[in-house]
């Protein structure tokens, strides 16, 4: 975490210190929630539509604090008059100043991760294929954003070698404000999917707005692309990037950099061989998926640009620890295999989880759980029964859907299944849904459920493994 005195703080974030008096106290680490502040933190109170942090200043500094940033147009109020404050224009511009400040005095090296769907898993991937030559630090949870980014980069060590930063967004600009305060030295974009076409318009808007982390590579930087998604050729062509960049392909089609053969693929695992003269074989990790493969290969790729060992990456890959609800495997009360993927869904998403069941053998019947996907735009009815219409039996046995959306997804999956239509049921009611699941699920059976966040799908196999 960040250590330095309160006045570099200051210099840092360019803000300036309202009382000299009272010393210049030692900062170790920085919060922005005022209930988990350690003593000795410095506060950044954030205002929100419906809150200002500057409310609760006051008690973190009675709390420990060595410091509080201050917004200038704000009154500082008498019980604060002679506190360690750093008076600053905003407090949201001076967070990420200083987080940008602290990442150029580490000289850390920077691996930024974007996409549509698969950054987490593929940033936990890179993180554990580095991990076995390097100090490696990744973004904790969903800190991906305007202010979960500055707060990882504050949370570095000071003698961090690579951090793993996962960059989210929901509009133009949040992309290339993130890169210029990471400046990656590799620069990953998983895909292309449909999340966030509300706000974007479509997939190519979604593309060129994924696009804008080139802004922040460093010249001579490597840019991995999902080379199977035209869409990112295309908006490459538009995209300046810095000096010296190289720009390779991973995916699983033919003609990419970084491909895979020989993929075997089972609950819990995937192995495959990477194509071509690398020379890194077998290669197995604990999920699977081919989308997941796809993952790997930009993870191998940005190991391989900073020298790692095929064996270090092996080894990685063998200890990795996944972020929770993606294809996470769960055994439920009566030995049925659940995969939890409740963490998010979108199309394209839901088409790759619908592949996997489809090519998983030795289960007695294979149920799709699916939930509504959300933030799809006006087009949104027409894109759950597209999913509807990708099901029929010999991918799955059976597909329930919770959420007035997903019931598009049941009615066009009724038309696959015809006189199987019995095994498509739509639900608004959770709870029923989980009954009449839990009366007809086998040992033997698989289970995969999948949802958007609002949705609570994770709900379902918490249920499911409660005896």
């Amino acid at each position: 975490m960040i250590k330095r005195k309160l006045s570099a703080i200051a210099a840092m974030c360019g803000g300036t210190m309202n009382d000299t008096t009272g010393g210049d106290p030692d900062v170790a680490g920085v919060t922005i929630n005022s209930r988990r502040m350690a003593p000795g933190q410095l506060f950044i109170p954030i205002k929100g539509e419906n809150f200002d942090g500057h409310d609760f200043a006051a008690g973190a500094i009675e709390a420990g604090a060595a410091g509080t940033l201050w917004q200038r147009d704000i009154a500082v109020p008498e019980a604060l008059a002679c506190a360690p404050l750093v008076l600053v224009d905003d407090t949201v511009t001076a967070l990420q100043r200083l987080s940008e400040a602290y990442r150029d005095e580490l000289g850390v090296r920077v691996v930024g991760i974007t996409g549509s769907n698969g950054k987490t898993t593929t940033k936990d991937m890179v993180a554990a294929a580095l991990s076995g030559t390097f100090r490696v630090h990744k973004t904790d949870g969903n800190y991906n954003n305007h202010l979960g980014l500055p707060l990882t980069l504050l949370d570095l060590a000071e003698d961090a070698q690579v951090v793993v930063l996962e960059m989210g967004m929901s509009e133009f600009g949040e992309i290339d404000l993130l890169t210029r305060l990471a400046k990656p030295d590799v620069a990953i974009i998983t895909n292309i999917g449909e999340s966030h076409m509300l706000q974007l318009g479509s997939r190519a808007g979604i593309a060129k707005a994924k696009l804008e982390i080139v802004a922040g590579l460093r010249p001579g930087g490597l840019l991995l692309i999902n080379g199977d998604e035209p869409l990112l050729h295309e908006g490459l062509k538009q995209a300046a990037l810095p000096e010296g960049v190289e720009v390779q392909t991973f995916g699983l089609q033919d003609g990419n950099r970084w491909s895979a053969g020989n993929v075997a693929v089972d609950a819990t695992t995937s192995v495959f061989d990477v194509a071509g003269d690398s020379g890194l074989q077998r290669v197995e990790l604990p999920v699977a998926g081919m989308h997941n493969v796809s993952n790997a290969l930009a993870a191998i790729a940005a190991a391989k640009k900073f020298g790692v060992t095929d064996e270090a990456i092996r080894g990685g890959f063998s200890g990795m620890k996944l972020t929770a609800m993606r294809i996470e495997p769960i055994r439920a009360y009566n030995g049925a295999m659940l995969l939890n993927d409740a963490y998010n869904a979108s199309p394209t998403s839901v088409r790759a989880a619908i592949d996997l069941v489809s090519g998983l053998t030795g289960y007695k019947r294979k149920w799709l759980v699916l939930g509504d996907m959300l933030e799809l735009g006006p087009e949104e009815e027409a894109m759950h029964g597209d999913i509807g219409a990708y099901v029929n039996p010999a991918k799955a046995d059976a597909v329930l859907t919770f959420g007035k959306l997903a019931r598009r997804i049941a009615d066009e999956a009724s038309e696959q299944f015809g006189s199987s239509a019995d095994s498509v049921k739509a639900f608004e009611d959770k709870g029923q849904l989980i009954e009449y699941l839990r009366s007809r699920m086998a040992p033997e059976d698989l289970v995969l459920v999948k949802g958007s966040r609002g949705m609570r799908m994770e709900e379902i196999i918490h249920d499911l493994q409660r005896a």
